[in-house]
């Protein structure tokens, strides 16, 4: 890559991480259009939060490089990127207000010495309002259920005005009232011209609710727009390995 491509928001080259000499991910090379919703998706063990968390500089690489819009620099501008992780990861009993972690996504615009200010709390209720959360402001975080932590998340996600969104399995065991939200937010994320890349597990809903898909097993299988890419044959090819054809459960 001598020049970095403005249509891309990332781009990753010959991509590879490996764990005890075996690879979880094999020479990636991947193109992430810029104003699109993204979905990763692959058996489990496929290497899909590696490459998130590999991209976000998380985990160390053997080989490799990752560039960022604008002008493809190798490390994002701290305001860039926004980060979900799997709910599973994050420790819940921090002891913190629901308007509290939502307002810990404007730091990156204060700094660590300044203290939110009334613009940045008022911009943190609207983001809970957005997802239905602003009943639960004083609320400890413990006190949540999975689906209600899962879009207080979301919401310190999305006061941080990035550019791109990188989520991990978002939709994974919450209710329907939080995945309609959740869908809500990614279209409103897209009508603004946001990137946004969901490591996605449920196969029946990936028409639905993206726009470009990059298959994985280890290696890339495929990627492109969903219309082209998500057939059966590159669906039997992604999941072929991970025990035998696809199934409607996989």
């Amino acid at each position: 890559m001598n020049k970095f491509n403005q249509q891309f928001a990332i781009e990753v080259e010959d991509l590879t991480v490996a764990y005890d000499a075996k690879p979880a991910l094999w020479d990636i090379d991947l193109q992430i259009p810029r104003g699109q919703i993204m979905a990763i998706v692959g058996p489990n063990g496929a290497g899909k939060t590696t490459l998130i968390k590999a991209v976000l500089g998380l985990l160390p690489t053997a080989s490799g490089m990752v560039r960022f819009m604008p002008d493809g620099s190798a490390k994002p501008s701290s305001n860039l990127i926004a980060y979900v992780p799997q709910s599973g990861s994050v420790d819940w009993d921090f002891p913190a207000t629901v308007l509290d972690v939502v307002s810990m996504g404007r730091y990156g615009h204060l700094g660590w010495i300044r203290r939110p200010t009334r613009s940045d709390i008022l911009m943190a209720r609207e983001a809970l309002h957005k997802l239905g959360m602003a009943d639960y402001e004083r609320r400890q975080i413990s006190q949540l259920s999975g689906g209600q932590q899962q879009r207080v998340f979301l919401a310190r996600a999305l006061v941080q005005q990035a550019e791109i969104y990188l989520m991990d399995e978002p939709f994974k065991g919450v209710d329907a009232r939080t995945e309609g939200a959740i869908v809500s937010l990614l279209r409103e994320l897209r009508k603004n011209n946001k990137t946004v890349v969901v490591v996605h597990h449920d196969l029946q809903t990936v028409k639905e609710y993206f726009d470009w898909v990059t298959l994985i097993n280890v290696q890339i299988v495929d990627a492109g727009p969903v219309d082209k890419v998500f057939t059966e044959e590159n669906l039997n090819r992604t999941y072929r390995s991970a025990g035998g054809l696809l199934t409607k459960e996989a």
